[in-house]
């Protein structure tokens, strides 16, 4: 099958390379001249036949909506756009709209796999109608893992449940990986331990919190025991925020992976003016020692209120 794939990152590169191995024809298309195979969307469009079917793997947001801005100007009537990138499912409905005015039709779809979709196949959820979908389904079967496609495809539901589903399996995500870091930390804490690397290993097989991420940790720690390489600054790229926004709409309670993106966001402070706070009323009310932005620790309860002493057992 032929297909236009727009966008030739770390994604769309191996996604090219992995459905031409398939023997499948891809004609990619990047700003970038050194990886791309046409100069632009209009040549794109032309090296098809139609009807066509152009997969996007762009940046969410704005850079998504141009390009299917863009491409509604050079596709015609029974051709498919497919958005395979990280955006927000609320962009999907007038996507879809802007398209259909000329007849195109729209597939938004979630993907996962990250740099190892490659060799290991791609996670696919899919949004839209059955005629796209299975219209599609030879592009699915050759970027998804080996197996049953149940276990690697689904068709989610109409437009914008591909990337709903997305999102909530990105939410997940950030709840497994805070778990498994929190672990870590603590075993790393424990001088009674002396092989946490070794630990973690040991969990990869029989145990009930076995996981791929698991298996990553295990690698990262290998090439790097401690991660002592590593700054503990965190990025979050959207689709936590927008899990919990929509867990609000809905009244659903996400303790996990809401504490996991506040975790995040705790990551990237130099200094942590609420826990100064704490600090500051640990000693006025209890008269605790604290920490001087120096260094040396103040004076317990040295300009504590009158509920503090030597007796207190406040924390």
């Amino acid at each position: 099958m032929q297909l236009g794939l727009i966008g030739l990152g770390r994604m769309g590169g191996n996604m090219r390379d992995r459905l031409r191995s398939a023997g499948h024809e891809v004609v990619g298309y990047d700003p970038r001249p050194e990886v791309s195979d046409v100069a632009s969307l209009e040549e794109l469009a032309k090296a098809l036949a139609a009807p066509r079917a152009v997969w996007v793997m762009v940046p969410s947001g704005e850079p998504t909506r141009s390009t299917v801005r863009a491409l509604r100007d050079v596709l015609e009537p029974g051709d498919v756009v497919i958005d395979g990138g990280n955006s927000r499912y609320t962009d999907d409905g007038p996507n879809a709209a802007l398209l259909d005015e000329k007849g195109i039709g729209y597939l938004d779809v979630g993907v996962s796999g990250g740099i190892w979709g490659k060799a290991n196949g791609y996670g696919l959820m899919a949004g839209g109608s059955a005629e796209h979908v299975e219209r599609v389904m030879p592009i699915f079967d050759a970027l998804r893992p080996e197996g049953p496609r149940e276990e690697g495809f689904v068709h989610a539901g109409p437009v914008g449940a591909g990337h709903f589903s997305k999102m909530v399996h990105n939410g997940i995500e950030y709840g497994l990986m805070q778990a498994y870091a929190e672990g870590f930390e603590l075993l790393s804490a424990a001088e009674l331990v002396t092989d946490v690397p070794g630990v973690l290993q040991a969990w990869s097989r029989g145990t009930v919190v076995r996981s791929w991420l698991l298996d990553l940790l295990v690698v990262a720690l290998k090439e790097d025991p401690g991660l002592a390489k590593l700054d503990d600054y965190v990025e979050d790229s959207g689709e936590g925020r927008w899990t919990i926004e929509e867990a609000i709409q809905h009244a659903v309670p996400l303790p996990v992976i809401s504490a996991a993106l506040f975790a995040r966001f705790a990551s990237r402070q130099d200094s942590s003016p609420a826990m100064k706070a704490v600090a500051a009323l640990r000693q006025q009310f209890g008269g605790h020692a604290v920490r001087s932005a120096a260094g040396p620790a103040g004076t317990p309860g040295e300009h504590a209120g009158p509920s503090s002493g030597t007796g207190s057992t406040h924390n």
